[in-house]
């Protein structure tokens, strides 16, 4: 089932993000409660989960940016797509990003863009099948 967060999703998205590029969960404390409820409380960031049977086994997240160009239409961004190792390659994040599509479409955003740190020929190319491309844009990063 294709949904958005909940409040209490909280240890279940830090558990799935092990399997993105972190090696362990931060503390549960103060700064980690903020965040979280500052991510459900703004109209404009969306995590968007994919639950199998009571289980949170893919996501992305889908932030809607205003803007002043392109006849004032925002953007979307797409960070942190993500997929337990053991449901991989059954099209549970295809279905993050198609939501997260439609949720542009309904925002009326001119475009969406995502970065990833893959190399992998698999990653590349799932991208792309979901209607990415890396022709149109040159991104760069400034780690801070």
């Amino acid at each position: 089932m294709i949904r958005e967060v909940k409040f209490e999703d909280l240890d279940q998205m830090l558990e799935l993000y092990l399997f993105l590029h972190e090696d362990s969960k931060p503390e549960n404390d103060r700064h980690l409660q903020n965040v979280w409820n500052e991510i459900l409380e703004d109209k404009n960031h969306h995590i968007i989960v994919n639950e199998i049977d009571g289980k949170i086994v893919s996501s992305c997240v889908c932030v809607i940016i205003p803007n002043l160009t392109r006849d004032v239409r925002p953007y979307a961004f797409i960070e942190n797509v993500v997929t337990h190792e053991e449901y991989r390659g059954k099209g549970y994040a295809t279905e993050c990003l198609d939501h997260a599509r439609k949720l542009a479409l309904k925002e009326n955003c001119y475009k969406m863009m995502l970065l990833t740190g893959s190399k992998k020929l698999s990653t590349l190319d799932f991208y792309k099948r979901a209607g990415y491309n890396s022709n149109d844009k040159t991104a760069f990063i400034q780690w801070l």
